[in-house]
């Protein structure tokens, strides 16, 4: 068992030989990441063990990628390892975008409301026109929806993040997420705990400063298991 050091400058592992050939493999590690036994004190690079000297790897990007989990704990690599976390500015601004192309989905449905009379004689509405103003607004957000599930579950991005280049992945190995992760955990899921009588309000507020820790994973991507990075 090794333990090793990280693109970060941080030690990790201990992982097995067969774990870090498996890296070197596809690329992740090479000859010259530092390493040492977990019985050893001295570090020094893969290339100068033996369980890996007779393996030359040319490293796809010139440099160790390692993205792994805190010592002590099974180390988790990925392909994309590395990949720059998205900003806090850029996250707010897809969540705004996202809500300005949602109100100009309903917007029509909206005016046509504003039309029957809803909002000035809620007593004597149009009832025409209140009918089409539901019909209108709520097809136009089961259409958003609709693209909007399709998008996460298959690129990890919705539109607002689609636009300003960010995107959902698996924290562990920076893969799509798929359903259950991307919009059954983080969105339906956290949308419940958000909906929670008297306590919702307090833990929106919480998971949004979440966005502030170093990893920049708010409480529904450690629900999902996730981290939103730069396309």
């Amino acid at each position: 068992m090794f333990f090793i050091i990280g693109a970060d400058g941080k030690e990790y592992g201990p992982v097995s030989v067969t774990q870090i050939q498996q890296w070197m493999t596809g690329g992740r590690a090479n000859l010259q990441t530092k390493a040492r036994r977990t019985n050893e004190q001295d570090w020094r690079t893969l290339g100068e063990f033996a369980e890996f000297g007779g393996t030359p790897v040319t490293p796809q990007t010139g440099e160790p990628v390692l993205v792994t989990n805190p010592v002590g704990t099974q180390a988790a690599f990925s392909p994309a390892a590395g990949t720059p976390l998205a900003g806090r500015w850029l996250r707010l601004g897809a969540y705004l975008l996202d809500s300005i192309i949602g109100f100009i989905f309903v917007a029509p449905g909206f005016v046509m409301l504003m039309m029957a009379g809803v909002f000035t004689t809620p007593d004597h509405p149009n009832t025409v026109l209140l009918l089409a103003g539901f019909i209108t607004a709520g097809s136009a957000a089961l259409v958003l929806l609709g693209i909007q599930i399709y998008l996460l579950v298959t690129r990890g991005q919705t539109l607002g993040k689609k636009f300003l280049g960010i995107r959902i992945v698996n924290f562990d190995d920076e893969g799509n997420p798929g359903f259950v992760k991307v919009f059954l955990l983080r969105v339906f899921v956290n949308g419940l705990l958000g909906a929670v009588p008297f306590v919702g309000l307090a833990y929106t507020l919480v998971d949004c400063c979440f966005i502030f820790r170093e990893d920049q994973r708010c409480i529904h991507d450690l629900i999902a298991g996730t981290k939103v990075v730069v396309a």
